[in-house]
């Protein structure tokens, strides 16, 4: 990713609306930001921002008010740039789609009679299972940063809207580049770029591919940003 490129992706990050979404599986005993040179608060607002939208978008289907905020990125200018192109697609999809829509197709997605067609843990994408050895790894790493689970949360902390919530949660909580980059790099780098290329191509996903085009471009993204700043 060159410079110019990497100015122009935080740029218009700067349009991804801010969600309230509450961390359901793991939560953090800072709150407060107190950056240091690690990056600009600005700039790690935005991507804080982003990974909240990922999470409030793969923890549940999005109520209106949600759509409605989602629908701003369709005025995010489309240049060559796949971040700002994905923003803008999902941007459009959100404008296209009512909740009841996108609440069945979550459902087929994943949830279904049994199970839907994808299966959004990190365990099962690297081992073919649920509760592996990942997620024991992942649960020791939680630990060592200070995050307990949710006594009300039933689903395994692999869940990839909760890792998005953690990775969000890092970020705003001042923690060093090194260290999001060490958890980024151990717990969803292995696996996430597959999960969001699966759902962006899913059979039963419409509204959700716009997701999955944006998850992996700001996986991309990530995967540079992190690499140069460490």
């Amino acid at each position: 990713m060159t410079t110019q490129t990497r100015e122009s992706a935080i740029d218009n990050m700067n349009s991804i609306p801010a969600t309230n979404t509450a961390p359901s599986t793991a939560a953090s005993a800072s709150q407060v930001p107190s950056w240091g040179n690690d990056g600009t608060l600005e700039e790690q607002q935005y991507r804080a921002g982003a990974y909240s939208l990922l999470a409030a978008l793969l923890r549940n289907a999005p109520d209106q008010a949600l759509l409605d905020h989602v629908a701003d990125l369709a005025a995010i200018e489309q240049t060559s740039d796949e971040l700002s192109l994905a923003m803008s697609m999902l941007g459009l999809a959100a404008k296209d789609s009512s909740p009841q829509a996108i609440e069945a197709e979550y459902h087929a997605l994943f949830i279904g009679l049994g199970r839907g067609e994808l299966v959004p843990f990190g365990s099962w994408y690297l081992t073919g299972f649920l509760m592996e050895k990942p997620l024991a790894v992942l649960r020791d790493d939680l630990a060592a940063l200070g995050f307990e689970r949710h006594g009300a949360t039933h689903e395994p902390e692999d869940h990839v809207a909760a890792l998005c919530e953690v990775m969000g949660m890092l970020i705003s909580d001042s923690q060093a580049v090194s260290h999001q980059a060490d958890f980024f790099n151990a717990h969803l780098a292995p696996w996430l770029e597959h999960f969001f290329n699966d759902l962006s191509t899913a059979k039963h996903a419409v509204f959700y591919r716009a997701v999955g085009r944006l998850g992996t471009a700001y996986i991309e993204f990530e995967t540079n940003y992190l690499g140069m700043n460490v």
